[in-house]
Formats: C-alpha cells, structure tokens, sequence
C-alpha cells in the first residue's frame, strides 16, 4: 500500500479491511513524509504500533 491510500482508509468513515502480517488492522494516522502509519490491532485496540505504509495490505 501507498500513503496517499493509507491516509485516504484512514480518513474515511467506513471500515475498510487492511491486514498488517495477516491479522486485521485500523490506521489511526498516516505520516505520509516518511510513509509511516500508527496502527492497532483489530483485536487489540491499546496495543499501538508504526509500522511502513508498505507492509501494510488492502483485502
């Protein structure tokens, strides 16, 4: 994935289902400079990570 499309999943209002290394994942915000995401699990909402736009994946 892109940070232009990683900040567009973020700043929607409708779920979209992104994966981070298989398990589902909610963009909290997009540094798109340095194409860095903040992101938490779908199952584990206070366990925050920034992880590369690119590792993340679109289903």
């Amino acid at each position: 994935m892109n940070a232009q499309r990683a900040q567009e999943i973020a700043s929607s209002p409708n779920m979209a289902n992104v994966t981070y290394n298989g398990e589902g994942i909610y963009i909290e915000h997009v540094d798109e400079t340095n194409g860095i995401a903040t992101i938490h699990s779908l199952n584990e909402p206070n366990n925050k990570q920034s992880v590369s736009v690119t590792s993340l994946n679109e289903q």
